[in-house]
């Protein structure tokens, strides 16, 4: 079972069939990870902390007969808490905080059987839309070694395209499930705002843009892992509303007939890419296809600029607020020998912020959050692209530089769409259903109404039939060897 390609034949569903039917031990699977690591860290570098001791002592204490037990799984550096293991959340100022406990949604996998194997690389306080860490170095993309895997979740994303671990852990304040989904070719689903709690240790994320879930190769595991982490916490700020059954079986339901708006504008900021445009109205024609009715839009409704001012100055304010907790515990100010350029100017900007600015900037977000959902009483499911550029160069972005002049609009010009559904609270997918002529991924990206996961996940699992993506894999012999 140790060999990679009978390994990566199976998501973590098919895996832990294999253990109920005693095909295969936990020991076994572990081995087969812990095997790919070492094969393809190296290259990639998506894996920054190796677990391989917690792991066997899990599987020595047993890992019960959860809906998942031994499949490995890996852990983002940043927001899910593991006791006694460092969350660094990319940064060298955290490299070595711990906690006594186990977060919820932590708790959560390891009642579900999961044996977490390792810990994921993720930009400094998750600030980046791609993953290029002073603590621990980019990580690569599996498809192209010298372009980025997204951010933040761009360890996870390229761990399980590379074929370390069919799933992993992922959070999204901004995009960061979906933008290094579309960049590595994999499925990942942004949940409705209070749909997997942050508990004990945070009550929300960027004052309510950020939520956990995780990315997968196939839509049947990120919907069973959903079922595992939303469980309401009590003191939780936020609850999602109940789903009508576990989103397990919304992916054998047909989605019936749609109602479906697609565009291809850039949202906030630029324009699409020729190939990326291309795509979205290509998957326009797939969905026809299918049944659904689709209609295109010239753009959603509103104030984007002004969102992305008002979301600039909530994350500065919990910038400030981390560092400033960091700051007192030690006794010392932050400086540039803590923590990155891009962090400092937020931190610092963050502090000539007032009580006013942060509670207007939490209003502007509220008012255009409910400017983007009123497109659901038209219409079931929104499609736009994921992001508006192929995976960029690693370096184009750098949050270290002296100069961080022009960094929103490239922010903002390679990730114009995923913000928004951050800010309506909405579910919102990325779809790996393209790929650029010189075989880069692209994922398309499909939002509903808050609290309807399961109309995505319905939709999700028709187009992983209609158009499989799984058989796509990164070419093994530059992924081993570095290009």
């Amino acid at each position: 079972m140790a060999a990679f390609r009978e390994y990566a034949n199976y998501d973590a569903v098919g895996l832990a069939e294999l253990v109920r039917n005693r095909d295969v031990t936990p020991t076994e699977l572990l081995e087969a990870a812990l095997e790919r690591i070492e094969a393809v860290n190296p290259q990639i570098n998506a894996v920054v902390r190796n677990l391989e001791g917690e792991a066997r002592a899990t599987i020595r204490n047993g890992t019960g007969s959860g809906p998942l037990t031994g499949v490995p799984f890996l852990l983002k550096d940043i927001s899910a808490y593991m006791k006694g293991v460092p969350t660094t959340s990319g940064s060298r100022l955290m490299a070595e905080t711990t906690t006594q406990s186990d977060s919820a949604i932590v708790a959560a996998y390891r009642r579900a059987g999961l044996v977490i194997a390792g810990k994921t690389n993720t930009p400094e306080l998750g600030l980046a839309c791609t993953t290029e860490p002073v603590l621990f170095g980019a990580t690569h993309n599996p498809w192209r070694l010298g372009r980025t895997p997204g951010g933040s979740s761009g360890g996870s994303a390229a761990a399980v395209a590379a074929g370390i671990v069919p799933a992993a852990h992922a959070s999204d304040g901004g995009g960061s499930i979906r933008t290094p989904a579309s960049c590595c070719g994999v499925f990942g689903m942004k949940p409705s705002r209070g749909r997997v709690s942050l508990a004990p240790f945070a009550g929300e994320g960027w004052g309510g843009l950020s939520q956990q879930h995780v990315v997968t190769r196939s839509v049947r595991d990120s919907a069973l892992l959903l079922d595992i982490a939303s469980t309401p916490q009590l003191g939780d700020p936020y609850w999602a509303p109940p789903p009508m059954r576990p989103f397990i079986e919304e992916v054998t339901r047909d989605p019936g007939k749609l109602r479906i708006a697609f565009s291809t504008a850039a949202l906030t900021y630029g324009k699409l890419e020729p190939p990326i445009a291309a795509a979205v109205k290509d998957t326009a024609k797939l969905l026809e296809s299918l049944g659904h009715r689709v209609e295109e839009l010239p753009t959603l409704p509103g104030d984007f600029t002004a969102m992305a001012q008002a979301v600039t100055t909530g994350v500065q304010g919990s910038v400030c607020s981390a560092l400033l907790r960091a700051a007192d515990e030690r006794g010392r100010p932050i400086t540039l020998d803590d923590v990155e350029t891009l962090t400092m100017s937020m931190f610092e900007e963050g502090q000539k912020n007032t009580a006013v600015a942060y509670y207007n900037a939490i209003q502007t977000i509220h008012a255009v959050g409910r400017q983007i959902s009123s497109v659901f009483e038209t219409y079931d499911v929104v499609m736009l692209a994921t992001l508006a550029q192929l995976p960029v160069p690693l370096g184009w972005m750098n949050t270290n530089a002296a100069d961080l002049s022009g960094y929103g609009e490239k922010l903002y010009s390679f990730m114009p769409n995923t913000q928004q559904f951050n800010v309506s609270g909405s579910p919102s997918m990325s779809v790996p259903l393209a790929f650029s002529e010189d075989g880069l991924p692209i994922g398309i990206m499909f939002s509903a109404r808050n609290g309807d996961e399961a109309t995505l996940f319905r939709l999700a699992a028709q187009l992983e039939k209609a158009r499989p993506w799984a058989h796509r894999i990164p070419d093994e012999a530059k992924l081993l060897k570095r290009a």
